[in-house]
């Protein structure tokens, strides 16, 4: 247990690093694949391997937007960008995210997320039921005019699962499990001007391997290998699958990853929008969970 906290904190650390790095990054008319390339990168030469695809969803996006290859979208002086990233070593995971404000505009949606996530830590303890966390979360959301995302919310971590063991709500509800002492969780308010909850769009670029079948194609094989042996049963995206194996069309990709669909060997991460097109603001951290409090793993 001891080396394996050691790890979290190691991968805490180069998370939290790296969105700070991403504030110095995120840009008006800045590209958003440029910026998440660098993040990316950032990660990787510190040594270290990436939980997932590094997500950028902006304004009513609340989650699992990743830009593909081709993606020439910029960043506008009135985004709301939230960034969710972490580092990954070993089978270790980190996930902690940020909201940043390009307009400077939305100060109070923004810090409503971040006090939302800080009741939330404040009262985490071994015995806690996860809905006294919800309703905290939910609190505070509702006391500065704002409203939680209700089908979104944290997670547990544990080994290869990014999310695992109890759900966090952003709302009470009425959920009685209780956290256990060693726990590895993550807090993550979403909150909104909206309607309160997320639909999900027809875009995908997110994936995960869930099986592994034999496909026809010599294609979507090659792809099948490259996920098995460089992503294992980690989240991956498009956009690395075209980076590594550049002398495949996107057609071809998209046609191989809609093979391995229709196979059931992904599960797919589709784009999570505002119902009704409000702003999203996010904020999370990582921690553990202990006898009487808690440790943060995702700071610096």
């Amino acid at each position: 247990m001891v080396d394996k906290i050691k790890i979290l904190k190691e991968t805490g650390r180069v998370s939290s690093e790296a969105l700070s790095y991403a504030k110095t990054v995120i840009k008006e008319g800045v590209g958003l694949l440029e910026a998440v390339e660098k993040i990316e990168l950032f990660i990787t030469q510190k040594g270290y391997d990436l939980s997932f695809p590094i997500n950028i969803s902006i304004n009513e996006n609340a989650a699992h937007y990743t830009p593909n290859i081709t993606d020439k979208t910029v960043f506008n002086k009135n985004d709301l960008v939230k960034v969710d990233l972490g580092a990954r070593r070993e089978d270790m995971l980190s996930d902690c995210a940020i909201t940043i404000d390009l307009s400077a505009e939305n100060a109070k949606i923004v810090e409503t997320a971040n006090s939302a996530l800080e009741e939330a830590i404040n009262i985490v303890k071994a015995g806690r039921k996860v809905c006294e966390i919800g309703a905290a979360i939910e609190k505070t959301i509702l006391k500065n005019g704002f409203k939680p995302i209700m089908n979104l919310g944290g997670h547990g971590i544990e080994g290869e699962e990014l999310h695992t063991g109890a759900f966090i709500p952003n709302f009470d509800n009425g959920d009685d499990t209780e956290l256990e002492e060693g726990d590895i969780i993550s807090i993550e308010p979403f909150v909104t001007n909206g309607f309160g909850y997320v639909d999900e769009t027809a875009e995908v670029q997110i994936f995960q391997l869930i099986g592994t079948p034999s496909p026809r194609s010599s294609d979507t094989r090659r792809i099948l290998d490259l996920i098995k042996t460089k992503y294992l049963t980690y989240p991956f995206s498009l956009r690395w699958i075209a980076r590594s194996i550049p002398e495949l069309s996107e057609f071809k990709i998209r046609r191989g990853i809609a093979d391995l669909i229709q196979l059931n060997a992904l599960e797919q991460f589709p784009v999570l929008v505002e119902r009704k097109k409000g702003v999203v603001a996010q904020a999370e951290k990582e921690l553990i969970v202990e006898k009487d409090s808690c440790t943060v793993l995702t700071t610096l």
